[in-house]
């Protein structure tokens, strides 16, 4: 049976077109599971809508958006909402793909979803962000809910996005839900540790895998693409614990200094000047040298794609730890392996987020919150736990730690498949 859907001719490389790449390398590892295999390959639904609004000048525009439900068989979807110029259904397909495994090999009681919004939310005023933020929201209703399917933020999204998400919920259902998103405001339902979650995973998950590699990471050289909540405060969280953050890559260009960063003044600056490359205590390059420096970290925190066959080959890193979701295309994965390169998958990696967006709807369920050190505890124990049997997992298969993560997420969720059954 052909895994391709009509609506959707993926190439090796793309979004979708890796994922089904990395479920293919993890059938062989599933036994008796791997009939259910072809559930993997087709999202449960695919909502696309239409985003209209009225600008500030009186015009309307119209804006496309999309909301994706890949697998429910473990609970309801959870997934982020990114407003890019750049966001497609495959894309968002992916996404939603990579959560069902992330939330299964965390063992999370949800599913995958994720959304989007072709915008660039920058070139929005606040009103219209806010009317778009409203609109869609609405849009997508009929299929979001408390128990049915948790945004979150995701790129160029954040707490108030959220905010504007969970009210224009509640205004269509006659009371406040505040269950329906996470990443909200704290004074909303949101959760204490949410905003450094994702950031504080990778740093968590990278001290581990830097401890069974003998990588000592005081003195250890960093680099790092992407410097939004995830790369900055992974950045934060290397340094703390001794490393040198030798580079930075944003979309403003890419800025180097092999004594290391001072992140106490990058972090404010990439802030308030719309990104790092103006930053003057650090040497400007060239972006593409950015993946040929020398370093033994290196965290792309950014979009999907960026680690190409072309790049995997001239960088220097050991051990490359995954903040975004799918930056290392298939091919460029092998390169590393066979390179001796240890990389972290963003379905392990990056899971800190969505853990603690699971304790933030567990807290607005109970109306009971914890302070910020029981979370990190918390998420740190989870995230060791998970690590653990992944890695037992790729030892006992000789396989590497993506596939390793994929063979323990796919078992879980074909397993609840497999109970379930199909109805009717």
């Amino acid at each position: 049976m052909s895994s391709e859907l009509s609506y959707v001719q993926p190439t090796a490389n793309s979004p979708w077109g890796t994922y089904l790449s990395q479920v293919d390398r993890v059938v062989p590892y599933l036994g008796g599971l791997a009939k259910w295999a072809e559930t993997l390959k087709r999202p449960k639904r695919a909502l696309i809508v239409d985003v209209p609004i009225e600008m500030d000048n009186g015009t309307i525009a119209h804006f496309e958006g999309y909301r994706v439900q890949h697998n429910l068989s473990r609970g309801p979807g959870k997934g982020g909402i990114r407003f890019h110029p750049d966001v497609n259904l495959e894309e968002v397909m992916a996404l939603s793909a990579w959560m069902t495994v992330k939330t299964a090999a965390v063992n999370l009681p949800y599913g995958g979803a994720k959304g989007g919004i072709r915008v660039d939310p920058k070139k929005l005023s606040l009103n219209e962000l806010e009317k778009v933020t409203r609109r869609y929201t609405s849009e997508i209703g009929i299929i979001i809910g408390p128990h049915t399917d948790i945004p979150a933020p995701d790129v160029n999204t954040n707490a108030q996005i959220m905010a504007w998400m969970m009210d224009t919920y509640s205004m269509n259902v006659g009371g406040t839900a505040t269950g329906v998103v996470t990443g909200k405001p704290l004074h909303l339902g949101g959760s204490l540790g949410r905003v450094k979650a994702t950031g504080r995973g990778v740093f968590v998950t990278g001290r581990e895998a830097a401890r069974r590699l003998g990588l000592d990471l005081r003195g250890a050289r960093v680099a790092v693409q992407g410097f939004g909540n995830v790369g900055s405060v992974a950045a934060e969280l290397f340094a703390e614990a001794g490393a040198r953050i030798v580079a930075v890559q944003d979309h403003s260009g890419t800025v180097v200094n092999q004594n290391g960063l001072d992140l106490a003044t990058l972090v404010p600056h990439a802030r308030d000047n719309n990104g790092v490359a103006s930053f003057k205590e650090a040497d400007r390059i060239d972006d593409e040298a950015f993946w040929s420096l020398p370093c033994d970290i290196l965290i792309p925190a950014a979009l999907e794609g960026q680690i190409t066959s072309e790049r995997a080959k001239t960088l220097q890193a050991k051990l490359v730890l995954e903040g975004a979701n799918g930056p290392t295309v298939p091919t460029a994965d092998d390169i590393l392996s066979e390179r001796g390169v240890l990389v972290v998958p963003d379905v392990i990696c990056n899971a800190g987020g969505v853990t603690v967006s699971y304790f933030e709807w567990v807290q607005d369920f109970s109306s009971f919150f914890w302070d910020e050190d029981e979370i990190n505890v918390r998420l740190d124990r989870i995230m060791m736990n998970a690590l653990n049997e992944i890695w037992d997992t790729a030892d006992k298969h000789k396989i590497t730690l993506r596939t390793a993560t994929f063979a323990v997420a796919c078992e879980r969720i074909l397993m609840a498949r497999k109970e379930r059954g199909l109805y009717p």
